[in-house]
């Protein structure tokens, strides 16, 4: 049940940046004037919102996840120091605080790592049955039976292992 908790709370997280990425993608003059009022280069519009589109994508199909996840993070705790730094005004603190929670999670969903129903635990399950397999074959070898178990093993192996 767990699992199933962290595969829809990682899809929830990656809809915020999915769609903010979109939008900032969408509105890029808008997007540029934002970051231009916060001191930054409004050049940054297009290349913001191409990285949180990706990155959302990649965390919706656990394509990196965990690394994804850490640099979103990061990401966020950036936008409170430059977005949201008045915390006498209540709309800046209540935004500041959202995006803390949101880092939160994604630090936990950095946590957990390779979660079921994604691409990185595909990735995992493969190298460890190649690496089960590549065994077998080491084994057979000492044993001298290596012609009856070496003939499948390329087809096993990754193109950068062959």
């Amino acid at each position: 049940m767990s699992m199933i908790a962290v595969f829809i709370g990682r899809l929830f997280i990656a809809v915020i940046f999915i769609v903010s990425g979109i939008n900032k993608l969408i509105h890029v003059s808008d997007t540029g004037a934002m970051i231009s009022a916060a001191g930054l280069p409004g050049a940054l519009a297009v290349p913001t919102g191409l990285f949180e589109l990706i990155a959302g994508i990649c965390i919706a199909l656990g394509i990196f996840a965990r690394l994804f996840s850490l640099l979103l993070a990061g990401f966020v705790l950036l936008t409170i120091l430059f977005f949201h730094r008045e915390f006498t005004d209540p709309a800046q603190a209540v935004a500041a605080m959202k995006n803390l929670a949101i880092a939160g999670g994604l630090l936990c969903l950095f946590g957990y790592g390779h979660t079921r129903w994604s691409y990185d635990a595909l990735r995992r399950k493969r190298r460890d049955e190649i690496t089960a397999h590549d065994a077998e074959l080491r084994a057979a070898r000492a044993e001298g039976r290596a012609d009856a178990v070496d003939a499948p093993v390329a087809a096993h192996r990754p193109w950068w292992r062959r």
